[in-house]
């Protein structure tokens, strides 16, 4: 007997909203393979700034309300969703986030459609008995993707979720922008004068939300340890309304006698640009990383990269290979792993800087991180 002919995926991307963030970017990326490719693909989400690259693709969005935790509203949504299933032949329900994955998943058990989802994160889990009942949606997908290991070994320990339906596809860095080839000088002059950074003194970079877990406090008790080198820092973030927060940190900057050895940018659009103009590229979260997207952008850079000994920190640096680890929430450690990367012969900081661009380009592309969706969709719609 022959057999039955495979089938293609026709794929809704659902996701709370289109404003900046690492869930955003994932779903236009995989929907403009998807377009690439010519499989039939849509998004669902409240809309935002990003929506206009799906409309420049050609990939028909859906504005609804999914950004609500309104049980009720999620119910209204899960009619709409059902209705657009129907209407455009959706074989294959992708839910990005916690929210809109109650009313995708509703609606693809009523259509038949296939249900897959995401861990972008490990969420939050108090109250325990709460969150563990709102966060469990995202284990109900037929297949679920773990963006890293240390969100798999989270799924598997917290929901008991069984390990042979998790399929692991890292993050990705955009080679096209993390690119040394690419790079001007003319750029990095440019940024180098738009924000008066000091062309005489060793860049540390931190780039992270002014929020206290992402470590810009603990970065400056560490170089506090260290201030006979000459560096100068930038924290590359918005507060996101936390002025208290970012006042602590230029208090403590004053008290420890480092005025004017920071400098603070709210938002930057190049980059590339300014993890080229400096010497280290530091991830000091206090709590883990899923995957750790700015450590790894600044490995594609060729940067020497110093990350926390947590989380996706650990699969995406290689230690003393292509970056340095240091104790989590130690701020000797991280003044030593610092010095390390600041007092590097400039012999060592280029073989690092090339094992570190191998590394990305072996594991962590776009390119990769596409097939492998890809895979995992024609995986899920020819599943019995």
């Amino acid at each position: 007997m022959a057999k039955n002919k495979e089938k293609n995926p026709v794929v809704l991307q659902i996701l709370p909203e289109l404003n900046q963030g690492g869930v955003e970017l994932g779903t236009i990326e995989i929907a403009s393979e998807l377009q690439k490719k010519g499989i039939q693909n849509f998004v669902a989400s409240e809309g935002g700034r990003m929506a206009y690259q799906l409309d420049r693709m050609k990939v028909k969005h859906f504005t609804l309300p999914l950004k609500t935790k309104n049980p009720f509203k999620w119910w209204l949504n899960y009619k709409r969703l059902v209705k657009i299933i129907k209407e455009n032949g959706i074989n294959i329900v992708h839910a990005r986030s916690r929210a809109p994955a109650w009313s995708a998943y509703w609606a693809a058990k009523k259509t038949g459609a296939k249900f897959l989802t995401t861990f972008h994160g490990t969420y939050g889990l108090k109250p325990r008995w709460l969150k563990l009942r709102y966060n469990r949606v995202m284990t109900y997908g037929d297949l679920v993707i773990a963006i890293s290991n240390h969100i798999k070994e989270h799924i598997i320990k917290n929901y008991g979720c069984d390990e042979s339906k998790i399929r692991l596809v890292y993050r990705c860095v955009n080679m096209d922008n993390f690119d040394i080839s690419k790079m001007t000088a003319e750029r990095m002059i440019k940024l180098m004068e738009e924000y008066h950074l000091p062309e005489d003194k060793k860049i540390i970079l931190l780039i992270g939300r002014l929020t206290r877990w992402k470590g810009q406090r603990l970065m400056i008790d560490a170089l506090e340890k260290i201030q006979d080198k000459d560096f100068f820092c930038v924290f590359v973030g918005d507060d996101q309304g936390r002025t208290y927060y970012t006042n602590e940190l230029k208090e403590a900057i004053e008290s420890k006698g480092m005025a004017g050895r920071f400098a603070f940018i709210r938002h930057i659009t190049d980059v590339p640009a300014l993890m080229m103009v400096s010497d280290v590229v530091v991830s000091a979260s206090l709590d883990p990383e899923a995957f750790g997207r700015i450590a790894a952008e600044g490995e594609a850079m060729g940067r020497i990269v110093v990350a926390s000994d947590i989380g996706g920190s650990l699969e995406n640096i290689k230690d003393g290979i292509t970056g340095k680890h240091f104790k989590a929430g130690d701020a000797d450690s991280l003044a030593e792993a610092l010095t390390w990367a600041l007092d590097l012969p400039e012999a060592e900081r280029k073989k690092i800087g090339e094992a570190a661009i191998n590394f990305v380009k072996e594991n962590f592309t776009k390119q990769i991180m596409c097939d492998k969706t890809l895979a995992v969709y024609h995986e899920l719609v020819n599943m019995d």
